[in-house]
């Protein structure tokens, strides 16, 4: 059985080694190494080649979303997981859009973090109901002239302006799923009649047609 090898980057050495002794209980789960600040998360990623990077976000020297964006700049394979004490839409907004898998708050079970380094692994996105509605509630936090300058140019219904303003704001496909409780198919549906409506070829056209409307 192949084990999947999970990568610590924590400067509290006493949450790194009871995060390490959880994870070590599992036998499908081996630990490679644990980094002190993004320096070392990088560059023992570079070196441990870990399946999944469970990372704090306040460390000294560099922080954990600087290092996941290097890290996914570098090793875009490498899943990366937020795990940390604060859960502000910012820090998740941040963490997310620089290529993690997901966040996770250092209180959550066991049972559940072992699920997420599997889950991440697997390729699935890793938010927490709680997480789930912080960056719902961020991406409803857009003014009301965007919103009306929207619906009104491209005839959006209200639930499609907001996933128009979440994809102007770069959640991906996945991420909007997750934010809004939809499956990814009925996300992809909104997405594909978004850029209908908005007459665009993809992503980056549809972001860019929106911006000229948003800024014009």
């Amino acid at each position: 059985m192949k084990k999947i090898k999970v990568l610590l980057a924590d400067d509290q050495a006493i949450l790194a080694d009871g995060i390490k002794s959880v994870l070590a209980a599992y036998e499908e789960i081996e630990v490679v190494g644990i980094a002190r600040d993004g320096f070392e998360a990088i560059a023992l990623t570079e070196s441990c080649a870990p399946d999944v990077v469970l990372m704090d976000i306040r460390m000294p020297n560099m922080n954990g979303v600087i290092a996941t964006q290097e890290i996914k700049r570098r090793m875009p394979a490498v899943k990366v997981v937020i795990l940390t004490t604060f859960d502000d839409s910012d820090y998740i907004l941040n963490a997310i859009n620089n290529g993690a898998s997901g966040y996770l708050l250092k209180d959550t079970s066991s049972s559940a973090l072992v699920d997420a380094v599997k889950n991440a692994y697997a390729g699935d996105t890793i938010l927490p109901a709680k997480i789930a509605r912080r960056i719902a509630d961020a991406a409803r936090m857009v003014t009301s002239d965007r919103e009306i300058k929207l619906k009104r140019a491209f005839s959006l219904s209200d639930r499609e302006t907001e996933i128009a303003l979440m994809i102007y704001e770069g959640f991906t496909n996945k991420q909007v799923a997750a934010a809004l409780k939809l499956t990814d198919g009925t996300a992809r549906n909104y997405i594909s009649t978004i850029y209908v409506k908005l007459g665009a070829a993809g992503r980056t056209d549809a972001v860019e047609k929106m911006r000229d409307t948003i800024t014009g």
